[in-house]
């Protein structure tokens, strides 16, 4: 196998790649954003939409004569599907807070996090939570539901026709995965829900050849497999899975922190703290927060590159972003967003915008017990701002990816593996020089008093 076509379709944007195994290059053919239509029943992503994108992009990729298509998406999604391969409902945008409505109700009857490693999340955070509510609230149409099918997997049917479940998007905090024992939890049989999930397939098991109508509106050869497909924080695990012990941030939309061989520590599920699935079906500590959300907020989306400049007046100035902007996610709840000192602009408040994301995946990296070397997937992997504050707030040795997000690459070693050698990542050791140092120890003692 030399190529294979990723469809990647995250919270905020979709993707179609191309990564060639014998070199390791990553091409991007077509991206477009994810954006969630408010019309209908609720607020919902544009799948049809998507579709189209998805046949465009693999379109594409067939110039590129690959060999496979693999997948991976945002986890806390399913779409629920009918006997015909149509929507019996529209696939619910998580962050629509129609599930709480009846928080109390569902939290009468979701198992514990001892039996699920999720903890009790807001809106629709909690898959299990979006059923509830949805099979409630529209029992009509839920009662047309055929297959539920998370994210990743229901992009595979509509390329394979096959339906299949997959236990890294089953463990993403859905309620419906027991990661210890490796079997639905007890919400699955106690809801009736048991002949709507179907059966777990691994996440690098072909499920069958791409359908012959995808052929032809792609022009991709009609025995072109399809793989199951994976979580995409699970997908930037995937290349460093025989590296344990070693903490792995896979950043985005979200900044999800797990520990691969940590320590064991207990496990605080009211700082969002839970237990994903890794490829391999083993349990993983995980904590998050939304630091690229948060980050975009602070610069109000006006991203910038700081000088060296910004990041002494920062540190000089003692300027500090507070958590949270998002306060029911991330290891704070509760507190609320705010500054101390001066509140900066322009370079140096994405300097403290950065620093304050650093500090927030460093209290993650505490929470899961992780050890190691820290390994940064994503958008954050080419801040050089980010890569030496956690550095200096772990005390360890931290490797930046660049720019290029781990979700690629890790959805393709599921086809198989890479032949070329990785390029080598950014590796940032700790400061020594008290402003950095006395940052980290000024921040921890604000927040506690914050």
């Amino acid at each position: 196998m030399r190529r294979v076509a990723v469809l990647d379709i995250g919270k905020t944007n979709a993707k179609v790649l191309a990564v060639d195994l014998a070199t390791g290059a990553e091409e991007v053919l077509a991206r477009t954003p994810n954006a969630v239509r408010r019309d209908g029943i609720y607020p919902h992503h544009d799948l049809d939409a998507l579709w189209t994108f998805a046949l465009s992009g693999l379109k594409q990729a067939a110039a590129r004569e690959v060999d496979a298509v693999s997948i991976t998406t945002h986890g806390a999604a399913c779409v629920l599907v009918d006997e015909t391969g149509g929507l019996a409902l529209p696939m619910l945008d998580y962050e629509h807070d129609g599930p709480d409505t009846l928080a109390a109700a569902y939290g009468a009857v979701r198992p514990g996090f001892a039996e699920t490693g999720s903890p009790r999340l807001p809106v629709g955070l909690n898959l299990g939570a979006q059923l509830y509510w949805q099979e409630r609230a529209f029992p009509d149409r839920f009662a047309k539901v055929r297959h539920v099918l998370t994210l990743p997997q229901y992009w595979a049917f509509r390329l394979s026709g096959e339906v299949a479940s997959e236990a890294t998007s089953l463990g993403c905090h859905t309620d419906l995965w027991n990661p210890w024992e490796g079997q639905f939890s007890s919400l699955v049989s106690q809801s009736g829900w048991e002949g709507l999930v179907p059966r777990v397939r691994r996440a690098a098991e072909v499920l069958g050849p791409i359908l012959p109508e995808v052929s032809g509106a792609t022009g991709l050869p009609e025995g072109t497999p399809v793989l199951c497909g994976i979580h995409d924080s699970n997908a930037s695990l995937v290349p460093h899975l025989a590296e344990a012990p070693c903490g792995v941030l896979s950043t985005g939309t979200w900044m999800i922190v797990m520990a691969l061989g940590g320590r064991p520590v207990p496990l605080d599920a009211g700082r969002d703290v839970l237990v994903n699935v890794n490829a391999l079906g083993q349990p993983v500590p995980t904590a998050r927060f939304m630091g690229g959300r948060e980050v975009e907020e602070i610069m109000v989306g006006r991203i910038e590159a700081p000088s060296d400049a910004d990041l002494q007046t920062v540190l000089a100035a003692g300027a500090m972003a507070m958590p949270s902007l998002h306060p029911g996610t991330g290891p704070f709840p509760g507190k609320r967003f705010g500054w101390v000192g001066a509140e900066p602009e322009g370079g140096a408040r994405m300097v403290a915008a950065s620093f304050y994301a650093a500090l927030m995946g460093a209290e993650c990296l505490a929470l899961v017990g992780a050890e190691g070397p820290v390994i940064v997937e994503g958008s954050f992997g080419g801040n050089a701002a980010f890569l030496r504050m956690l550095a200096t707030a772990t005390g360890r040795v931290v490797r930046g990816s660049g720019q290029g997000a781990g979700t690629g690459l890790g959805a393709v070693l599921l086809a198989g593996p890479l032949l070329a050698k990785a390029a080598a990542a950014v590796e940032v050791l700790p400061e020594v020089d008290p402003l950095w140092t006395g940052y980290v120890l000024a921040w921890r003692d604000a927040v506690a008093r914050w």
